[in-house]
């Protein structure tokens, strides 16, 4: 046995806590729901109706993962009755990360990993007023598909467009993005278009968005309307959200090869529930 396994083995008999984690996911309803939310933010029913469980037994799953840091929750906009979970993506990482480490270095190297050709795909980012959160999104994946040399289309629009916020230009141009001449387009001019994604930034126009033809994944992704928050620094609070908006588009873009394994699956229960 060699020193570095040695020292894991020692690490872990000394701190069995770093376990906990591959512990809690082992658990098959668990897995499943991380799963669904590493690609959409989804309601309890919607969890409970994609993994065929009664909604107090996802609830008691929840809390576990929530309790770990794994997930998190946000009331929705649209209906106060309604709470979104969402994965916390940087927790998750670390943790994976952490238990990687442990078990081999190699097993973290960027050099290991192979990184599978992405497809050319179409997206389209909806939010209600497609002027903030909808509009910084696309400016963002058509810079990262640039960098990254990804074939893709990217489109925004929104129920009430009305046109790129000024702070949303000013947050992006701190990040080197010019979406001033961005388009405020309605949905209305895109249905009857393909699409490989659909993505709801916005609580409300996820309960208006219409349908679209073949077969494409609907995302939903909880995030407040910087417009509508109330802080001492109205910049600020759209930086955060573009911030906010980046880490979600690089775990998209991280998945798109595989549709993040099983969820495209899983997330068609919920679209298609008779099947």
């Amino acid at each position: 046995m060699g020193n570095r396994a040695r020292d894991s083995l020692k690490h872990i008999q000394e701190n069995p806590q770093r376990l906990d984690v591959l512990k809690l996911l082992a658990h098959d309803i668990r897995w499943q729901l991380l799963t669904l939310l590493a690609e959409s933010d989804l309601t309890v029913q919607e969890l409970a109706d994609a993994v065929a469980q009664p909604m107090n037994t996802v609830s008691y799953h929840l809390k576990l993962l929530r309790d770990n840091r794994l997930v998190s929750t946000r009331q929705s906009d649209a209906d106060g009755r309604d709470v979104y979970y969402g994965m916390n993506i940087s927790e998750v990482g670390i943790q994976y990360r952490l238990l990687g480490e442990l078990l081999h270095p190699g097993m973290i190297s960027a050099e290991t990993v192979l990184k599978p050709e992405v497809p050319p795909f179409r997206v389209l980012f909806l939010c209600t007023h497609n002027s903030a959160r909808s509009q910084m999104a696309e400016g963002f994946l058509r810079k990262l598909i640039v960098e990254q040399n990804v074939q893709a289309e990217v489109f925004s629009a929104g129920s009430e467009p009305r046109g790129v916020h000024p702070l949303a230009i000013r947050a992006m141009r701190a990040r080197d993005i010019d979406i001033s001449g961005q388009s405020s387009d309605l949905i209305e001019n895109f249905v009857g278009e393909s699409f490989d994604y659909v993505i709801t930034v916005c609580d409300h126009v996820r309960e208006v968005c219409p349908t679209f033809p073949g077969d494409y994944t609907q995302i939903h992704w909880s995030i407040p309307d910087p417009s509508t928050i109330e802080g001492v620094d109205d910049y600020e609070i759209f930086l955060r959200t573009s911030e906010r908006i980046l880490s979600r588009l690089h775990h998209f873009l991280a998945g798109v090869p595989t549709h993040i394994f099983r969820a495209r699956e899983l997330l068609s229960k919920l679209n298609n529930p008779s099947e």
